[in-house]
């Protein structure tokens, strides 16, 4: 199983909302992006997403941006990763024109892993994604930003 380059981005968004100091403001997208290389266009969509969700508010307008809005110590990976991976089999069985179909064991295998994985992934949380040394390598990449942002000319 492979993550998809979507819930890649997802999960990084809501590590860097996380640990970055929102009560200075909403976190830009151009931010987000320019700290991860994202494209723009990619990062809108999943941050959408997010804001479905309900786990980040999403501003519009000239102070607007992304806020995180979810206690990251009960927000579970597996729950993270389920809503933006989806819930599809791994194996897309009935577009096939497979013999094996009626006796196969391997979708269910697959379906059983599948969940077993979802179920490893909620022994974690947000919280324990950005805590520790990840945590303060984005406060100092959120720090960094805010004082190159403050030396632009308007």
């Amino acid at each position: 199983m492979r993550l998809t380059r979507y819930s890649d981005i997802g999960l990084r968004v809501l590590i860097y909302l996380a640990r970055s100091d929102a009560r200075q403001g909403p976190i830009t997208m151009a931010e987000i992006a320019g700290q991860f290389d994202i494209p723009l266009n990619h990062l809108i969509k999943v941050a959408g997403h997010l804001a479905r969700t309900g786990w980040v508010d999403a501003l519009r307008g000239r102070n607007g941006g992304l806020r995180l809005v979810v206690d990251t110590k009960t927000l579970q990976v597996g729950t993270i990763l389920r809503e933006l991976e989806g819930d599809d089999e791994l194996m897309d069985c009935e577009g096939l024109a497979c013999h094996l179909r009626k006796d196969c064991v391997l979708r269910a295998a697959l379906k059983i892993g599948q969940q077993a994985f979802y179920t490893a992934m909620n022994t974690y949380t947000l919280y324990d994604l950005c805590d520790g040394k990840i945590g303060e390598q984005i406060v100092m990449m959120h720090s960094s930003f805010l004082k190159q942002a403050t030396r632009l000319p308007m």
